[in-house]
């Protein structure tokens, strides 16, 4: 192995570290976690001695290791980082260290680049690990096939990342979901053997695990440490935690997961390589909050970034739905633009014959028939307004009932012997095809250039299966999300102020994968608001308010058919990127005063609620438990300066009296003012007179303690269920 910067190598940011030590054949993993802090020559040779574990009765003869790339010849006998072969041979790897590079920075991260090869598959692997100043630390590796050209191809079946986690580490949280109800928390504790979640969609799905958190026992948002890991990838997934009896080196369990691929689809040829999907790995001290904090924190410093104040939208579906009718729609965006309206984005039915779900996907030109002038008429007025014109696609969709497939019926995705039942009334194209991607690239710029769309709302609504093409039913699964990727990225390039949506049948496609090409998604199809305080809450666990569509929908809800008040549907949608979906011409002129009302109020707090950070409390049981009848969310300035807070009840709960509740993210030692916000009226009370403090905010600004506020708290309202209630404060100087 060639010289090397240090045996033991730490990489540190934000109060965390990554610890290798580089050792032979494999490097091995000392220590992911709490920072260690500056580490003397007598501190790097105790954490040496202390990494060799006991040698266990009736089991090998050495101690067990858990390096940077586990397999059964470290007598690892859980998930392997690698398995697969070559014509059914080479399925024993000995991986062995090459080359190692060390880039430093301090306590701001650094970069550690090992370079292993398994001299009996013919295989080099190249594992990256990037520790951001966030403290969110990015695993990558990249996968190459040697040999000359006469060498079977090697079927790469897995690639899996893990990390190792300690004893403490005992109780999992992760997501489960449905359309309308997506990321769904569900808390179980870790046993022995494999926790795997797997997904077969072809993007993460409404059930995506999409970040799988293992703590201390209770851990809360708040409070107890905790370790998580997200795949960057927008297809099929596989995310695991596993704990064995003889543990893992020195540590007890393992953390981690990849692409989860299909059998055939990746056969390395000689030179061939593949790229796993990037796995992003954060530890918090302090509770699942300060896991959000990272991963805000990592996206907010993205050069991609949305750098401009997130425009209020007022999107068209739940307004027509299909009746694409020209003074409807005219009328729409002038009711739009009077109430504060700064992105109109018409959605489904405005191309070739879409009149319903059942046809027209794949004919990305405007129907003549129900835009005889094309959409000029409307974009010309929504851009007189004032306002950015925006428009729904689903490019990766198609209906037989279509010219698309009836012209290229090999481009529809599935076995050669005929396809499978249709989804939505849908199939899949196979964009990894040259010739449908180019069609797809030229169709969606003839529309940006002539129509000069500021942004497309895209969506990919049925799930992927049988994703295979060609008479030999090749696997695809994988190249179809390369080819979006590349798809995106072309469309980018081409015209870099076009800002993007990820929707997926609501909230079925969000991941750091998507997010590297897109600017927002669309969190749920569901506008209800009792099930977007939920639905946004654990969104945030790992995106930032501004990355999140949160609109106001009508009184009676499109998907679950409850009623609710404009007051509650408005405080809630203020905890994200804005906007409205409903047919607003039909409101009253009291609706219409509170709408304007909301939207100035969201202009006025964009600045804090899309920089602050996120914080919610700790009320009763541990999050995700299911027992939160009321919760206390808010964003709070990044110097403390500011903050505001929804208060909601989304259901009874036996308690009357709520006692003293602390306002998460406040300093103890400072003074603030506090205030409830009116403009949106104010919720209906189960309670005969408010506490003092309320009452007196509900006029103006009151003066108390941070000592009272973040630490003894104050008593809260009892509110009626499905009510909030806007609490903002400020510190004074």
């Amino acid at each position: 192995m060639p010289d090397t910067p240090a045996r033991i190598v730490s990489l540190r940011a934000a109060g965390t570290c990554f610890v290798v030590e580089l050792t032979e054949p494999v490097p091995r993993v000392l220590h992911w976690g709490a920072d260690l802090g500056e580490l003397s020559g007598q501190d790097i040779a105790a954490l040496a001695l202390t990494a060799d574990a006991a040698v266990l009765n009736n089991a090998v003869d050495t101690p067990r290791v858990f390096t940077i790339w586990p397999t059964e010849a470290d007598n690892w006998s859980g998930t392997p980082a690698h398995h697969g072969h070559r014509a059914g041979a080479a399925a024993a790897p000995r991986l062995r260290t090459v080359a190692t590079t060390v880039h430093q920075q301090g306590d701001a991260g650094g970069e550690l680049l090992v370079g292993l090869t398994d001299d009996a598959s013919g295989l080099d692997f190249a594992v990256r690990y990037t520790l951001d100043p966030s403290g969110v630390l990015a695993v990558g590796t990249e996968v190459t096939r040697q040999g000359g050209a006469e060498s079977a191809p090697y079927d790469l079946a897995q690639v899996t990342t893990l990390l190792p986690l300690p004893r403490r580490a005992t109780e999992i949280l992760d997501f489960t979901g449905k359309w309308s109800r997506e990321r769904s928390p569900q808390r179980r504790p870790l046993g022995y053997g494999t926790h795997a979640r797997e997904t077969r969609r072809g993007k993460p799905g409404l059930d995506s695990p999409y970040l799988l958190t293992v703590g201390v026992p209770g851990f809360g948002f708040r409070e107890g440490e905790v370790w998580a890991v997200h795949i960057a990838w927008s297809g099929d997934q596989r995310y695991l935690v596993e704990r064995h009896p003889e543990g893992a080196g020195t540590h007890a369990a393992a953390l981690g997961g990849g692409e989860l691929l299909r059998a055939g689809e990746i056969r390395l040829a000689p030179g061939a390589r593949y790229q796993a999907p990037v796995c992003y790995f954060a530890w918090s001290g302090t509770g699942l909050d300060g896991l959000a904090d990272r991963f805000h924190t990592l996206l907010r410093s993205r050069p991609s970034h949305p750098d401009r104040p997130r425009p209020v939208i007022l999107n068209s579906w739940e307004a027509v739905y299909f009746d694409h009718d020209l003074d409807r729609l005219l009328g729409l965006a002038d009711r739009a633009a009077e109430v504060g309206v700064e992105r109109f984005v018409l959605d489904d039915g405005w191309f070739r014959g879409r009149r319903s779900d059942n046809a027209g996907l794949g004919d990305w030109t405007v129907d003549p028939v129900v835009w005889p002038k094309g959409l000029s008429p409307l974009v010309d007025r929504v851009r007189a307004l004032g306002m950015e014109f925006g428009l729904w696609v689903e490019p990766e969709m198609v209906n037989l009932d279509s010219e698309l497939a009836r012209e290229h019926p090999d481009w529809v995705l599935g076995p050669a012997r005929g396809l499978g039942p249709s989804a939505r009334h849908q199939y899949v194209l196979d964009i990894a095809h040259p010739e449908a991607w180019e069609y797809l690239l030229k169709s969606l710029e003839a529309l940006i250039e002539r129509y000069a769309i500021d942004y497309l709302k895209w969506d990919h609504n049925r799930e992927v299966h049988e994703a295979v093409h060609g008479p030999g039913d090749r696997p695809t699964a994988h190249a179809q999300v390369l080819a979006l990727y590349r798809l995106l990225d072309a469309l980018k390039e081409r015209y870099p102020a076009l800002e993007i949506e990820s929707c997926a049948s609501g909230g079925g496609r969000i991941d750091l994968g998507i997010l590297s090409r897109t600017d927002r998604v669309w969190t749920s199809d569901c506008n209800d608001p009792v099930e977007r305080q939920s639905i946004q809450r654990w969104t945030a666990q790992l995106l930032p308010p501004e990355l999140t569509g949160s609109h106001v929908g009508p009184a009676t809800s499109h998907t679950t058919a409850r009623i609710s008040s404009d007051t509650f549907r408005m405080v809630t949608a203020l905890f994200g990127h804005a906007g409205i979906e409903q047919d607003i011409t039909r409101c009253t002129p009291e609706e219409l005063a509170r709408l304007t009302a909301w939207t100035a109020l969201y202009r006025e707090l964009r600045p804090l609620l899309h920089s602050g950070r996120t914080v919610r409390a700790d009320l009763a049981g541990s999050p995700g438990s299911g027992e939160e009848a009321a919760l206390l969310h808010g964003v709070v300035a990044r110097d403390g300066g500011s903050a505001l807070y929804c208060w909601a009840r989304v259901a009874t709960s036996p308690e009357a009296q709520w006692g003293r509740v602390p306002l998460p993210g406040l300093a103890a030692d400072a003074r603030y003012q506090v205030r409830v916000r009116t403009e949106l009226g104010l919720p209906s009370w189960h309670q005969t007179r408010g506490p003092a403090w309320l009452t007196a905010a509900l006029d103006g600004w009151v003066t108390l303690p941070g000592a009272v506020l973040a630490v003894a708290g104050v008593p809260m309202p009892t509110l009626n269920p499905e009510q909030a209630l806007l609490i903002e404060v400020r510190r004074e100087s």
